[in-house]
């Protein structure tokens, strides 16, 4: 009796022993499996919030299938007591062990407010937009021009809050000056800045920067970014082109952006200027003396005047040869390739065609027809029909 009362009990141990590690094999496998959720969440974890809290929060959301595992899966990690308080965006089907790692990794927030200060070419804004944690859309809620209005409550009170998103952007295109400048409107960042940053220098780009970050701080990494794509490309580059170093490639990529909008033109507007100085041309272009003009410190919201084109500064490339003494704006990456990788063509002018891109030719004969065609354009838009011709001449 005793004998078989002991072999029902060694039998049952061992069941509940296979029932155990079976249970613990498939916890493991959830906490590593694809998780519940069909859309991106946002996840906000509140300073001080607990782990149960947390655990409960999410299987409420849909972002975990179980709370109990989740939170048993934070334990085993040892990062159970990792919670950084913030808001994080996870992305659909984020799997609980992505979870715990996010959650404790901190860092900027990814969702929830977002305040983000745009500098732009022409002007700047502010703009408040706010995640549905439902479907982690963004839906824009203000925007404000700073120049012209003081920040409206809403968005100094979102800025301040310690989970906000807050992000600087920066247009492809920008002088360093409109960049130093456009910063004084991010009132959630500190710090004084010592001088405009080298022309050019500075990496076009989206900044995500924490409440009270330096301004300066923020310079140092943008140049930092731009000096590492310049170094890369430059050493990438292709052969032949007349650069004596990433300098002058940095001067034309300048003017390669600031001359064309369309991503696809780029390429085709640099081989025209490439092929223009290996012929021992002028490169001709108006940006160049535009910013001779304003210094990159305000827009030029008129046509050059015939006077302007006919006066010798070191930017009027209708009169100096070669390439001007420093960029004239800060170019993205894009225009920095194509630079550097431009394409093979034997184009030698362009002008503007009125569809935001540009006419190419080969001979003086086709590009004044390509003229011809932009002036009859002009006048049927009511411009001035003696302005200057946009583009290589």
């Amino acid at each position: 009796m005793w004998r078989n009362l002991a072999s029902n009990l060694l039998s049952l141990l061992v069941l509940v022993l296979v029932v155990a590690a079976g249970a613990i094999a498939w916890a493991k496998h959830q906490y590593s499996a694809t998780g519940p959720s069909t859309v991106a969440s946002c996840v906000q974890v509140a300073p001080g919030a607990s782990l149960n809290a947390i655990s409960q929060q999410l299987a409420d959301q849909g972002v975990v299938s179980s709370a109990y595992i989740f939170r048993a899966g934070a334990d085993y990690s040892g990062k159970a007591r990792g919670l950084k308080f913030g808001s994080y965006l996870m992305p659909a089907g984020a799997t609980m062990e992505q979870v715990v790692a996010t959650i404790t990794a901190g860092g900027p927030s990814t969702c929830g407010t977002e305040v983000t200060v745009r500098i732009g070419v022409r002007e700047n804004s502010v703009i408040l937009r706010d995640m549905d944690p439902a479907t982690g859309e963004y839906a824009e809620l203000m925007k404000y021009d700073p120049a012209s209005t003081p920040a409206p409550e809403a968005i100094t009170s979102a800025a301040g809050k310690p989970d906000a998103r807050l992000r600087i952007a920066i247009a492809e295109g920008v002088t360093s000056w409109q960049i130093t400048e456009g910063l004084k409107a991010a009132t959630f960042m500190s710090g004084e800045i010592a001088r405009v940053p080298a022309e050019g220098s500075l990496a076009p780009d989206t900044y995500e920067v924490k409440k009270d970050a330096d301004r300066q701080a923020l310079l140092t990494e943008m140049g930092t970014r731009q000096a590492a794509i310049l170094q890369a490309a430059w050493d990438s580059r292709a052969e032949g082109l007349p650069y004596a170093s990433p300098e002058e490639a940095l001067i034309m990529a300048s003017i390669v952006e600031k001359e064309t909008g369309v991503a696809d033109e780029r390429p085709v507007v640099a081989s025209v200027f490439v092929n223009r100085l290996e012929r021992g041309m002028r490169l001709e272009t108006d940006p160049t003396v535009i910013y001779g003009v304003t210094r990159g410190e305000s827009v030029l919201d008129r046509g050059l005047r015939r006077s302007e084109l006919r006066t010798r500064t070191r930017y009027n490339t209708y009169m100096i040869e070669g390439l001007p003494p420093t960029p004239i704006a800060n170019p993205g990456r894009a225009a920095i390739e194509a630079a550097l990788h431009p394409g093979e063509s034997d184009y030698i002018f362009f002008v503007a065609d009125g569809s935001g891109g540009h006419a190419f030719a080969r001979t003086l004969e086709e590009h004044n027809a390509n003229v011809a065609r932009w002036r009859e354009i002009e006048a049927q838009r009511g411009q001035p029909v003696d302005s200057p011709v946009q583009g290589a001449q």
